[in-house]
């Protein structure tokens, strides 16, 4: 597979700007996470960019990019149910479990399974299982990423972690190329789940050929835009790509405040919760809203049934009115 090519046509621009929202980009192969963000950053010449969670340079798919004051709840998603189409190689072994590592083919005489002993065996892997961390993670080790001591040939004791598989569906089999749509939650490594999942089916193990997450929590590849369709935009098209800022927090609910409880919670100060609102937990997140439907930020519900600010915007406007 080729690399992928990097739109040259957007030159760094002298001005930052302060830009926000949250941009849905599909990763093209061969590039890092932290390099996509920097090629964003330079399409919209944004002053901050920062991503949601890494995909692997082999990986390509979902990349939800956070820009300005959404860097603020890019953390959001880390522990979003995401979704992935794998496709297996059987019978083979990978030094980093994809297909950048050396390969190496294992001697088994069980021959290709078929389609109905993959989706038997397939079920063994659905709900809460154990997982050994791969070697070639960024998981710490005495301060260190792991995959710094899997380049030098070294082998880190990891303990195995629970994780949780919602689903597995089986989308192709062809001799010993394996097509999977995989539904998990957090902290499921992809490369390990393969090679666990060829060694079940008594191949002695596997490795990912392709990998593509195709949702995050709410958030489809549908939606995402490539980089080389941002670079063919005009200005004003690129920023119509990017969603507003609480759209990735949708999961809490909204409370509207009036003008001047909304400036005292940028403020920093605690606020009585409208009288509309019924009662909440204490310590539950909700999304604040001014009167005009301006998105504040996140407050947190005190056990007095007010609203402490949790992480606000720089809502810059209100204060400046307040003067």
């Amino acid at each position: 597979m080729l690399h992928a090519e990097i739109p040259l046509r957007s030159p760094i621009k002298p001005v930052k700007r302060n830009i926000n929202g949250v941009l849905l980009l599909d990763k093209p192969y061969g590039i890092s996470s932290n390099k996509a963000v920097q090629i964003a950053k330079r399409v919209f010449s944004a002053a901050k960019c920062g991503h949601t969670g890494t995909l692997d340079p082999m990986a390509t798919g979902l990349l939800p990019l956070c820009l300005g004051e959404a860097t603020k709840f890019s953390s959001v998603l880390l522990g979003a149910n995401k979704t992935y189409k794998a496709t297996l190689r059987l019978g083979f072994l990978s030094t980093t479990g994809d297909a950048e590592g050396e390969i190496t083919q294992l001697a088994t005489n069980a021959g290709n399974p078929t389609l109905s002993q993959c989706e038997q065996v397939l079920q063994r892997f659905i709900g809460k299982i154990m997982q050994v961390p791969p070697m070639y993670s960024a998981l710490k080790h005495q301060g260190k990423p792991l995959y710094v001591y899997a380049r030098n040939g070294k082998n880190i004791e990891r303990p195995a972690r629970e994780i949780t598989i919602h689903a597995i569906q089986t989308q192709s089999l062809i001799d010993n190329e394996l097509q999977l749509d995989i539904h998990c939650g957090t902290g499921t490594y992809i490369r390990t789940l393969a090679e666990d999942i060829g060694s079940a089916l008594g191949c002695g193990g596997a490795y990912l050929t392709q990998l593509q997450r195709t949702a995050i929590d709410r958030f489809d590849l549908s939606q995402a835009k490539t980089l080389s369709a941002l670079d063919a935009m005009n200005a004003d098209e690129q920023d119509a790509c990017l969603l507003p800022i609480d759209y990735l927090l949708q999961e809490f609910p909204a409370v509207v405040l009036d003008e001047l409880a909304a400036l005292h919670i940028v403020q920093g100060k605690i606020v009585a919760s409208p009288s509309d609102i019924h009662y909440m937990s204490e310590g539950n997140t909700v999304r604040v809203y001014g009167r005009q439907q301006q998105f504040l930020g996140l407050g947190e519900i005190t056990s007095e049934q007010k609203i402490a600010a949790k992480r606000m915007l720089a809502n810059s406007q209100l204060l400046k009115a307040a003067e």
